[in-house]
């Protein structure tokens, strides 16, 4: 319904009016109402309460499981786990216990040969393996042995460079050779 003309001066002169109406204080409270109104709150709050005591007496709590000490079949590390957790590592893992380090490892075997997770586990474990029959003995040996396989897989990518190999195409290169062999400078400095 469209507003009529009449209406519409009407609620003009209903918000221009110059006479400012007087603002009304609200109506005091008793003070029986007020503690009245108190007394009712904590009736109701203490009837709640009483019926959340009342559920926690029959809800009875999970019984806690006991821990037991596990070793990772991988690099002997012992944890305390509980049943439940073992039984979850031994399901992702083929039926293997191992730690979480070693589980991190073998998710990072798994990336780099595709998601296997068989093969990533079987790597994981022979390198553990053979740290724990070398490595924990002889740690200067096996550093010096994982020195020697980084080695070879790096001179497996380039070859080496060798000034009787270049003879003039060090230029075309643009690599750093060496000039002369520091073998006889040391046996000089022996004998």
């Amino acid at each position: 319904m469209a507003p009529t003309r009449d209406n519409y001066s009407a609620r003009v002169a209903l918000y221009t009016q110059t006479t400012p109406i007087p603002p009304q204080k609200p109506p005091k409270l008793s003070m029986d109402s007020l503690q009245r109104t108190i007394s009712d709150i904590s009736v109701e709050l203490r009837k709640e309460a009483e019926a959340a005591a009342d559920e926690m007496k029959h809800k009875t709590l999970p019984p806690i499981s006991e821990v037991e000490d596990a070793k990772c079949e991988c690099c002997g590390l012992s944890e305390e786990c509980t049943p439940e957790y073992i039984s979850r590592v031994r399901d992702k893992f083929s039926g293997k216990l191992i730690c979480g380090l070693c589980s991190e490892a073998v998710k990072e075997e798994m990336e780099k040969n595709g998601g296997k997770i068989e093969e990533a586990l079987s790597e994981h474990m022979s390198a553990c393996a053979k740290f724990n029959r070398f490595g924990r003995t002889h740690p200067v040996l096996f550093q010096a042995q994982a020195m020697k396989e980084l080695l070879k897989k790096g001179s497996s990518r380039a070859k080496s460079l060798s000034p009787r190999d270049l003879k003039g195409s060090a230029s075309k290169k643009g690599g750093i050779t060496r000039s002369s062999s520091c073998i006889p400078a040391i046996t000089k400095d022996i004998m």
